[in-house]
């Protein structure tokens, strides 16, 4: 009978705890679909976070659309005036403001402001064992609390998408017509030509997985925290970097999918 390897062991040692990370994380996922199908459902408790979520992450969206899409129409229009395809500029700004700046602008607001509150929320409360308290009394914490938030930030992503959209256009325009002496009426009418209603679903489609995943991970992380008030401030830093990653990640999966199905159609 051969022993196992001294170094194997060693090897197995440091993937043993990320491998129950993702198990449970895939547990808690599971767990959530289930229960949200489940009555009753918390619309107080969801309304409340969206009310939460909107309030935190609406002027960061806005203010970083416009920063975004300033710097991505003034590149757009340098390289369209030097190949003398100017009358185009409204069209590759639309469609990098749709396909890509809405959805990645969600991203940053995601993960940087809205998970992060969500993770701490969570996080107190598991450190104060009102989650264990709540299991004690018979509630299912992943039903009253993970599902309306998990479904505040599906909805709430959305309109983050939205709102990032519409304002990049804004200003887009604004930065085409007045900083780069374009043609308003060229820019507007040429909004449509690369940017069509499938490109719009599929932008709505990330912010929705957007929204569901940076939910499972702010609550999977909240729930998991210990270790008194450091624990929390552990568990906030590290739903900042797994959302990030997680969400771009996604992001970069969708949109080469949808790239090579247009392609092939």
């Amino acid at each position: 009978m051969v022993s196992s390897s001294p170094l194997l062991g060693l090897a197995k040692k440091p993937l043993q705890k990320p491998l129950r990370e993702v198990g449970s994380f895939i547990a808690l996922s599971l767990d959530t679909f289930v229960q949200a199908l489940r009555p009753p459902f918390f619309w107080r408790e969801c309304i409340e976070q969206c009310w939460f979520i909107a309030r935190v992450a609406t002027f960061p969206a806005i203010a970083q659309s416009i920063a975004f899409n300033g710097m991505v129409v003034y590149l757009f229009g340098v390289a369209t005036v030097s190949f003398g395809a100017a009358d185009i500029l409204g069209a590759a700004s639309g469609l990098g403001t749709v396909s890509q700046i809405g959805p990645v602008t969600t991203v940053f607001v995601l993960s940087g402001a809205a998970a992060t509150a969500m993770c701490a929320d969570l996080g107190s409360r598991t450190i104060r064992e009102e989650i264990e308290a709540m299991k004690v009394l018979g509630i299912d914490p992943i039903h009253r609390l993970v599902v309306p938030r998990v479904t505040a930030l599906l909805i709430t992503g959305n309109l983050i998408n939205a709102v990032v959209i519409i304002s990049g256009l804004c200003a887009e325009y604004v930065f085409a017509v007045y900083a780069l002496n374009g043609n308003p009426g060229a820019f507007a009418s040429s909004l449509t030509l690369l940017t069509s209603l499938p490109t719009v679903v599929v932008s709505f489609v990330k912010a929705s997985i957007f929204g569901v995943l940076a939910g499972l991970i702010a609550c999977y992380k909240g729930l998991s925290a210990g270790g008194g008030p450091q624990g929390v401030g552990n568990a906030v830093n590290e739903t900042v970097v797994f959302t990030f990653m997680a969400l771009l990640i996604a992001n970069i999966i969708i949109s080469v999918v949808t790239a090579t199905q247009t392609l092939a159609t």
